[in-house]
């Protein structure tokens, strides 16, 4: 029988693997804490993919390093050896397995989804720890290297404890048990109704009067600049409990409401990026068993316990160790301490420790810290990517990019900067809301209070209702309210063609906000819309995003010869190659803009569902009629102001609509700006859970 690897390789094999199996879990580990570290705020698609790469292979990688290890040595007893020096040296390798099988601060689950995991992690605690024991106990020898490996054993333990404690406390029925209070059961209303009879049949008037909650005022001795740390650990306790699908009470409501009017929009929106920190860290980190009294004294043993053993390991090494393995068991104690040190680091420089830190009156401690600013700031990051994606189904229909069908989404995606001018308009228009919800709630207030949730209906349902009835004697007989009147994903893809076509069939010889605004806004909707649909609504018709694809491609097809066709890969990449040797970004333009001419140039005097029933859920042309009749408002700045006040009331809807903890699911992603939009709408007013 043919050797498919020869015996020299399978030889080169046996004596690497193990080593192999060490430097590649020590590299992810690396990998890990960096990664996990910066994707809080890293839009890019490589740095996710990294750090979902890394996530998924450092258990596995870990794990079988350790039955490697326990091979080898079962191995040796097997062919009636003994246990070398080599060998003791390589078990002392099997406490750091189960050490990275604890994993980096920054990084515990990769979605939500995992940290309903924890049984699953505990189970691999105790039968990890199982199999490291036996390791150590297959490679005793009484010597030095093996009470090490036990210290280290503690070590292991505690960090994969730690792991699995933060995955149980970020699973949704443990937050929703944390958030929950004590059940109410004083009998305060009897007592107070009991002295309320009495000293009415004694004559007297009496009247029952609501007293206000005085304002909770801020800690004089909190520096200045950490006024927006309280205020987002604060909205941060109180909100909590909309990730975990619970319903919040009008009295948190009304406090969050009060704080939110003191800010700007810069601070209100620094005060957002804070808060959604906070919750990234509850649920994808380590943070739940690190910011406590134990996790502190955990942190400082295994620190402690690790420089010793690095330091007793160094004192007790000889010459009689190979050198490979000698060099490989002091990176596994040199990492391990810089881990140690730069979690301990970034720790320091979070604003939990900050929250902490102000909680427990320690501000000199803090203003102590605030000296080596300059220096922590290595260890900070970015609290959000201060961007957002962009998609469209015209980039795609014209198929602009290369792209196998299994990486198109990631192809056409594109990261934009999301600038201040963006947020004042987010920002104002949902003060507006408020200041309309208090206005209903005062005038339904006068007649019944049960009419309130009526009121909280009326401002959250509107999907452009109001923006029409705002600009009807602006645009004149032009007829909009069809376009608003369908479901809301459909409403999401008819105006995000229009948009397009607008956009791109225009030329734009200065510089206007509106426009700008509302071909962004449109293109993060539709992204949210093909990329991530349960961020908008549970009912989402894929194949209308399908069937408007396909009909777009096929009639560019027809129109504009130079697309693609389908070809062969090969025949498509050469095309492809082509076009960016001998096209520029103005022919890139110039394509667009012929694409969108040819659909205003499509007669819809008849409505499309007339021609093509509803076999086709396509809404390509049902978007070049209403980009038609937009183009009859006289005022292209009228236009854009009502598109952009358009898409301003959808993200608010959407905001307002979708499932909360649908935002903790994403809370690492791009697609921040919607999160933000909903807490500016459960914290300013109307959120549909106060109902």
């Amino acid at each position: 029988m043919m050797e498919v690897f020869p015996t020299h390789f399978r030889k080169l094999w046996k004596e690497w693997e193990l080593i192999g199996a060490a430097l590649f879990s020590l590299t992810l580990q690396m990998v890990l804490i960096l990664s996990g570290n910066h994707r809080k705020h890293c839009s890019g698609t490589w740095v996710r993919f990294v750090a979902w790469f890394a996530y998924m292979l450092a258990d596995s990688v870990a794990t079988i390093a350790l039955g490697i290890l326990s091979n080898d040595l079962g191995q040796i007893y097997d062919d009636g050896g003994h246990i070398n020096v080599a060998n003791e040296l390589k078990a002392f390798w099997a406490p750091f397995f189960l050490l990275h099988l604890g994993g980096p601060d920054t990084i515990t689950a990769y979605s939500l989804e995992d940290n309903e995991l924890y049984l699953r992690h505990l189970f691999g605690l105790i039968v990890q720890t199982t199999a490291t024991l036996y390791i150590l106990l297959l490679a005793w020898t009484s010597s030095n290297l093996s009470y090490l490996s036990i210290v280290m054993i503690l070590v292991g333990c505690i960090k994969y404890g730690e792991r699995t404690l933060a995955l149980w406390k970020a699973s949704k029925n443990k937050i929703r048990d944390s958030i929950l209070p004590a059940p109410d059961s004083d009998l305060r209303y009897t007592k107070l109704m009991e002295k309320y009879t009495l000293k009415d049949a004694e004559g007297y008037h009496v009247e029952i009067i609501e007293m206000k909650e005085s304002k909770a005022n801020l800690d004089v001795a909190v520096p200045e600049n950490e006024h927006d740390l309280v205020k987002a650990d604060a909205l941060f306790q109180t909100f909590k409990s909309l990730f975990a699908d619970l319903i919040i009470s009008y009295h948190d409501r009304d406090r969050s409401q009060a704080l939110f009017k003191e800010l700007s929009d810069e601070n209100a929106f620094k005060v957002i990026e804070i808060e959604l920190g906070f919750m990234y860290d509850l649920v994808y980190t380590k943070a739940p068993a690190i910011y406590t009294p134990w996790g502190f004294v955990r942190r400082f043993i295994t620190f402690s316990l690790t420089c010793l053993v690095f330091l007793f390991f160094i004192l007790d090494a000889k010459l009689r160790h190979n050198r490979t393995d000698f060099m490989v068991t002091l990176l596994l104690l040199v990492v391990a301490i810089f881990l140690e040190i730069y979690a301990a680091l970034i720790v320091l420089a979070s604003d939990q420790t900050r929250v902490w830190l102000i909680k427990k009156r320690m501000t000199s401690i803090m203003q102590f810290m605030n000296s080596f600013e300059e220096w922590f700031k290595w260890f900070k990051v970015p609290r959000w990517s201060n961007s957002i994606a962009q998609y469209s189904l015209l980039w795609i229909s014209l198929k602009e990019k290369l792209s196998l069908k299994i990486i198109e989404e990631f192809r056409y995606k594109e990261i934009n900067n999301f600038s201040r001018k963006y947020r004042e308009l987010i920002f104002y228009h949902v003060k507006k809301k408020s200041e309309e919800f208090e206005e209903r709630r005062k005038e339904q207030e006068l007649r019944s209070t049960s009419s309130l949730e009526t009121a909280l209906r009326q401002v959250c349902g509107q999907r452009g209702k109001g923006v029409l009835d705002e600009y009807k004697e602006k645009i004149g007989q032009v007829d909009l309210e069809w376009s608003i009147s369908v479901e809301f994903d459909q409403s999401i893809l008819i105006w995000h063609m229009v948009t397009e076509i607008c956009y791109n069939s225009e030329n734009h010889h200065d510089v206007n906000l509106s426009r700008d605004f509302s071909l962004h806004m449109s293109r993060y909707m539709c992204y949210l819309l093909v990329i991530c649909p349960s961020l908008l609504s549970d009912r989402i018709d894929i194949m209308r995003i399908r069937h408007t694809r396909a009909e777009a491609m096929k009639f560019f097809e027809e129109q504009l010869p130079t697309t693609t066709d389908g070809g062969t890969y090969c025949a498509a990449a050469l095309a492809e190659l082509r076009r960016k040797i001998c096209s520029s970004v103005v022919d890139v333009k110039e394509r667009r803009k012929k694409a969108c001419e040819s659909l205003l140039g499509v007669r819809t005097d008849v409505p499309p569902i007339k021609v093509k029933g509803d076999r086709s859920k396509s809404v390509l042309f049902d978007a070049s009629m209403l980009a038609s009749s937009l183009n009859t408002i006289s005022n292209p700045e009228v236009k854009w102001d009502l598109m952009r006040d358009m898409w301003l009331e959808l993200l608010a809807y959407a905001a307002c609509h979708s499932r909360d903890s649908q935002h903790e699911q994403k809370a690492v992603d791009d697609k921040a700006l919607v999160r933000i939009s909903a807490h500016c709408k459960e914290e300013g007013t109307c959120c549909k859970r106060m109902a």
